[in-house]
């Protein structure tokens, strides 16, 4: 059975991205849909954990693409506008993750 915390998880990281690229470009939405959607590439830092998955564990500061220091990073990238829709994805792919944790 799905639990509340999967559903909410997975819709945040799947369905917002795309309400996010309607409003960043509506013309543009589903190009940059797929855009954000690659934004999760950054869960490949995942993969250098034991165990890989770890339902009780909170991912933001803890694998090295989810850290406090390259958050810093992820910030300044909003600045040029080259990188915001990237950087927007990435900050709210871990704003998705820190609901795992709040939850």
């Amino acid at each position: 059975m799905l639990s509340i915390k999967f559903i909410v998880h997975y819709s945040l990281h799947f369905l917002a991205p795309g309400l996010i690229a309607y409003f960043y470009n509506p013309v543009k939405w589903k190009k940059y849909w797929l855009a954000l959607i690659g934004t999760m590439l950054i869960d490949l830092d995942h993969l250098l954990a034991t165990p890989i998955f770890d339902p009780n564990r909170c991912s933001v500061g803890y694998h090295p693409l989810h850290s406090f220091p390259i958050i810093y990073l992820y910030l300044f990238l909003l600045i040029p506008k080259k990188t915001r829709l990237v950087a927007i994805g990435i900050i709210f792919h871990l704003l998705t993750d820190l609901t795992d944790c709040l939850l």
